[in-house]
């Protein structure tokens, strides 16, 4: 490929050569014609990629990452808390109530079912109103 190039005309505006012009030097270009040759294979890359992140400046996936991390330390934390309040709950509750293992057994598969079904959108309601029913054998 780099042997038997083909020379073509490329019409440009001025204020875009003036821009390709400053940045020959930063990019180490000897001529137009290799940056313009660079430029294209780097957005045909991108055009042609599902990664595209290898092509997203370097500040902007830094960002994105701190910005992420951020996010996921915060989700860890307030799930960490809701576990310690959720466990305080259950051994008051553990304290107060005189369950047999089969009950509990048999109420963990409901809750498990439940949750699956739900997607874990539970609403007390649905609870008192299932604990309210009369008791259906199963």
């Amino acid at each position: 490929m780099k042997n038997n190039k083909e020379r073509t005309a490329v019409w440009l505006y001025p204020e875009t050569m003036d821009r390709l012009d400053g940045w020959l030097n930063k990019d180490n270009c000897k001529s137009r014609s290799e940056f313009i040759e660079k430029a294209l294979c780097f957005y045909m890359g991108y055009l042609g990629t599902e990664d595209t992140s290898s092509y997203l400046s370097k500040a902007l996936l830094s960002s994105i990452q701190g910005t992420l991390q951020k996010t996921e330390n915060r989700v860890a934390s307030n799930l960490f808390r809701l576990s310690v309040e959720i466990s305080m709950m259950m051994h008051l509750l553990a304290t107060t109530l005189e369950i047999t293992d089969e009950e509990l057994h048999r109420l963990r598969g409901r809750c498990v079912a439940e949750v699956k079904k739900t997607k874990g959108k539970i609403r007390l309601d649905d609870a008192v109103e299932f604990q309210s029913s009369p008791e259906i054998e199963e």
